[in-house]
């Protein structure tokens, strides 16, 4: 399937939010949690135009503070920094490890069949079309998405659902739940393949509500939870 490079550019470009400070949810000597919001960069991209990211915005105020793990542009939520490499270290362990427990909200178009479910397609890069990403069963990595229905909306066509990425891949919550025929609304990215339902909408409607993990210094359980914006 072909790409046209304005689709291919709708999840990289745009304005970022405009730095209304940060919003944390969670700060100790160890660790910072921040709130994302959609359209801003985790890290820098490439050009001068994409240096304005999260990371940057907080070693601003918190120079020690090191990226572990990612969102992306389009998907708002909690995202975790270490403080110091040591903590980065540790903490991306935890991730490496998949010890770490992630739960994301969505919208999407239509009502899956089942009130819950699993996905298990294969994705690899769609070369041709970056940056976006593909199912691809013969060269792809295993990936795995469990999710479940919180409520329909029937008139809208459209249904909430909880995610559970069992694996970590490149925009693995948006290609699997457009795999199955139930885009995520709001994904320009994707709204070639998923139609208009998909690309409707001002932002992607992903959003990465809850992390659970062990605290890197003192093994203590933490949990956190930030309810989507939509």
């Amino acid at each position: 399937m072909s790409l046209t490079s304005t689709a291919a550019l709708a999840d990289l470009t745009g304005p970022a939010p405009r730095d209304d400070g940060l919003a944390i949810v969670y700060i100790d000597a160890s660790l910072l949690l921040v709130n994302k919001p959609a359209g801003l960069l985790s890290v820098p991209g490439r050009g001068e135009d994409k240096q304005d990211c999260l990371a940057r915005r907080v070693q601003a105020e918190y120079p020690d503070a090191l990226i572990v793990h990612r969102l992306d542009m389009a998907t708002s939520g909690l995202l975790v920094l270490a403080r110091g490499k040591a903590m980065q270290r540790r903490l991306s362990t935890q991730f490496a490890n998949r010890q770490v427990d992630k739960r994301y909200v969505a919208v999407v178009n239509g009502l899956p069949p089942l009130a819950s479910g699993e996905i298990d397609l294969p994705l690899a890069a769609d070369w041709p079309n970056r940056p976006r990403q593909k199912v691809d069963r013969l060269a792809g990595k295993p990936s795995r998405t469990r999710y479940q229905v919180l409520s329909h909306d029937p008139v809208a066509n459209t249904t909430r659902l909880a995610l559970w990425p069992d694996t970590g891949r490149t925009h693995q919550l948006r290609v699997h739940l457009l795999a199955i025929g139930h885009p995520i609304v709001g994904d320009g990215l994707y709204a070639e393949a998923g139609g208009a339902a998909c690309a409707a909408g001002e932002r992607l409607l992903l959003h990465a509500e809850s992390l659970a993990f062990a605290h890197p210094e003192t093994a203590r359980p933490m949990a956190f939870c930030c309810p989507a914006p939509f």
